[in-house]
Formats: structure tokens, sequence, C-alpha cells
């Protein structure tokens, strides 16, 4: 074989034990039983450095040396192979495989110190983590800027600087339209009442059908905190249920859809490749939130999810699709990110933004973050944060290793601002097809534009080439006041 097809078939195997280690993540937070945390952190640390040792197997060096490209899927197949073998040598392995143990054991402290609303028990945990993505993220910058090292996992190419800038253009003008909403004399009224748990689940089924997701290489779980798994022919996403809410089952199941259709739809002959998932976690997120937001809470498609909720629930007390619409889209002041509205959801993001970016700098100390969390939210709020569990413990992100990837929510909303601007220029008739519960045009849009390509390009390529412009704030940000002016009268 050559150089370059010795390097696939290792590529190959190597991906698949990521999957394996990937399936062993999933089963944690949805069947796990309790008692078996602690044996979990040791299979994930001794499967970590299975593939710490395959990612920096110095054949890998030498393969990528020699490797020739012949088509534009081999060369972005080599780019991203060095890239990553480059990442993962400057990282030892003794590291490796104690960041996969530490973080999978501090999940759990997590998960429980949520549950009991108490700060102390998870941080000691915490400052294990945070100790050893410092250590990781000084080996990855060699001398450059920790947190730009950890972002790159996440978003290739992107600063903090870059996305600072970014955010410092945007929050006036979130800020300026949440005011605005919020002062407005009519506001939408709440949705009331108890919404069975098996209606709930029926109507997260006929969604995720309805936006194309594929049972036969998926299924749907019950999480604490929703998310998707997997790539390929075997997909999953997990929801939630709140009896008194069901909007949160049903718009996140809409956002793990749109994670898992962009795994589902990326070409199959990048299957176990560097290039078999999506370009980074910024364009992921660009599929979860059109699905979730652009397409989801629109005008038309929410009188379409009228009539079917009617049909599963009786009288939603709201009166017609136009005060459902509003009621989906209410803006009012919470302490959940992942229950956001679109208004305010980007300043939750830049909250934990600045505060991750201290932590790594290692200007701010654990034992100081609820204190500044609150103050924060106190200061971009206007209220004060009422317990750890609706604050500083609400996210999993922390407690599994995970800094550097908040700002790519945002980064994801501004692309699917982009790229909802590009699919109305291309589809006229777009409202009417949402109006009959139709989505069979906008999901093959995303999936020929974006989803397909998979890995092939880097993420700011990925955009640029389905829209026709380089991606900017600008199409979010007009998005959000043209919807919610009309909404709230302003």
């Amino acid at each position: 074989m050559s150089a370059y097809e010795e390097l696939l078939a290792y590529e190959r195997q190597t991906q698949a034990l990521a999957q394996v280690m990937g399936r062993l993540g999933w089963d944690q937070e949805t069947m796990m039983p309790r008692g078996a945390a602690e044996q979990r952190a040791e299979e994930m640390g001794a499967l970590e450095g299975v593939l710490h040792a395959r990612r920096t197997d110095p054949r890998l060096g030498g393969w990528l040396e020699t490797a020739q490209a012949d088509d534009a899927p081999a060369r972005a197949i080599l780019r991203r192979s060095r890239r990553d073998y480059q990442r993962n040598t400057k990282v030892p392995a003794r590291l490796a495989e104690e960041i996969a143990r530490v973080t999978s054991a501090a999940q759990g402290h997590w998960a429980e110190a949520r549950a009991r609303d108490d700060v102390a028990l998870f941080l000691p945990w915490l400052e294990r983590v945070l100790a050893l993505k410092r250590e990781e993220a000084a080996a990855l910058a060699a001398g450059g800027d920790l947190y730009d090292a950890l972002l790159d996992d996440y978003e290739p190419g992107a600063t903090a600087a870059g996305i600072g800038a970014m955010f410092g253009r945007m929050r006036p003008r979130l800020v300026a339209l949440r005011e605005a909403v919020l002062a407005a004399p009519d506001q939408p009224a709440p949705l009331k009442g108890e919404f069975h748990r098996e209606g709930q689940l029926r109507l997260a089924r006929l969604l995720a059908e309805t936006y194309g997701y594929d049972f036969t290489r998926g299924r749907m779980d019950l999480a604490v905190h929703p998310f998707s798994s997997g790539s390929g022919a075997d997909v999953r996403i997990t929801t939630r249920v709140v009896e008194t809410d069901p909007f949160n089952c049903l718009y996140s199941t809409l956002h793990e859809v749109g994670h898992a259709a962009y795994e589902q739809a990326v070409n199959a002959a990048f299957a176990l490749t560097p290039l078999g998932q999506g370009a980074s976690m910024g364009v992921h997120e660009s599929q979860s939130r059109i699905y979730e937001n652009q397409l989801g809470r629109s005008a038309a498609f929410t009188g379409w999810l009228f009539e079917k909720m009617r049909s599963e629930f009786g009288d939603l007390g709201l009166g017609d699709a136009a005060h459902f619409h509003a009621t989906v889209n209410r803006v009012s002041p919470g302490f959940i990110r992942t229950e956001a509205d679109e208004v305010q959801y980007n300043l939750h993001i830049m909250l934990r933004f600045d505060l991750e970016r201290a932590l790594i700098a290692g200007d701010l100390l654990p034992r100081d973050l609820e204190g500044a969390w609150n103050d924060r939210f106190k200061a971009d709020f206007g209220v004060a944060v009422e317990r750890p569990a609706l604050g500083v413990l609400q996210d999993v992100h922390w407690s599994v290793g995970l800094f550097g990837y908040f700002p790519t929510y945002t980064l994801g909303n501004v692309y699917a601002g982009c790229l909802m601007q590009a699919l109305r220029r291309d589809r006229l008739a777009l409202d009417e097809e949402l109006a009959a519960g139709d989505l069979a045009g906008a999901t093959t849009w995303l999936r020929e534009k974006v989803q397909v390509h998979g890995a092939l390009m880097e993420p700011a390529q990925t955009i640029e080439q389905a829209c026709g412009f380089a991606p900017h704030e600008g199409p979010l940000l007009d998005y959000l006041d043209e919807k919610f002016s009309a909404i709230y009268g302003l």
C-alpha cells in the first residue's frame, strides 16, 4: 500500500475506536447505573490511553511526510491529519489519560452537586479539571495564548480576540433589543398547564421525523442535559421532559436533531476518516440553531405545530396561531441558558466566555467562580441568581473539561443567521412549505450546501461556500430585530 493508503487504514481504526468511546459517554448519560461511575472513569481513561497512543504513533508522522493526495478529499484528510498529529504529540499520554479519567468522574460529582445545590461538592473536582486543562493548554500553546489553544479544538482558526471583538459588536444591539422587548406594553402570555410525558415524546418523535432524522440509524432517549452523539450509521439524540413546559422537550429535540441530521448526512465516503464529522462545533451549532430557531420558531412553522399540539393536548388557552407563535418566542428573564429565548441566549454565552477565559488565564480562581457568576448575571440580566443549579452549576461543560466550547454556540447562531438569509434567497416559497409542515426543501438545501461536506473545508469556508458571502454577525442581528419587533410591536 502507498503511504496514503496505510495512513487511511490506520485512521479508520482510530476513528472506529473513538466512536466506541463516544458510545460509552452516551451510555453514561442515559443508561449507566449510578454505581458504575468510578469504574466507567477507569474505562474511559484506559480507552483514552489507547487512542492517544494511536494518535501519536511515530508511523503517522512518517506517513504524513510522504503521503501524496490525488484529489480534494485526500488533501483535506492529510491537512486535518497533520493538524491533529501535531496537536496530539504535544500532549503527554499521562496527561491525556488523566484528563479522561478525571472528567468522567467529575461529571458524576457535578450532577450530584447540581441536584443538591451544593457548589462545595463540585469545587474540588473543578479545581482538578481546570488544573489539567491549563496544563494541556500550556502544552498545546507552546508559549501562545492558553485559551486560544483550547478554542482551536472546537473552532479551528478562531481566536479569543476575534470572538471577543465580535461579541463587543453584538452586545449593544442585543441589549437594546432586549430592553425594548421587555418594556413593550403587550407581552405574550406564557403557556400554562400540565402536558403529559407520553404526548410530549410522541410530538418530539414526530418533529424529529418531520425534519428528516433517520431512526434506522439513530434513537432518542432521555437525559438531564440533552445532547447528540455519534456519526455516520449510528447517531443518537436525547431530550428531556418537563410536564409543565413542553417547549423544553420539543425544542431540545429539534436542536439535537440539527446536530444529528448533520452527522447522518455527511458523505458516506468520508465515514471513519477525519472528514466524517462536522467541520467544527460552530458549524455544528449552525445546524442545530437553524433547525430549532429560524425554522422551528418561525411564524409559518409554529402555525403547523399549534395544530399538532392542540390535537395532542387539547385547548392550549392561547387563542390562535399568532398568539401561539408569540408565546413560543416569548422573551422573559430567566436563569437557564438552554431555556433562553433567542434575544437573550447570546448574552448567556458571553458571560460564560468571559468567565472561562479568566479561569484559564488564572485571573479567576474556582473558589471565586460562584461569586463572579452571580455578580455578572445580576449586572447582565438584572436579577439575582436564586441557587447554584440556576447559576454556576447549570451546565455540564466545565465538569467534562470543555473549556473553549461555549463561544461556538454564539458563533453557530451567527452562521445560522447567514445560512437563513441565503436559504430565503434561494427558496422563495419557504414559508408556504413550513406552514404545511414540509421541511424537505429547507433540510435538503442545508444537506447539500453544508452537511454532506463534513469536514472537507475549514469552518468559515464551509459557511461562505453555502451562502456566497463571508460569515458575519449582521444577518443574525437583523433577523432578531425584524422578528421580535414584529412580535412585540416595536
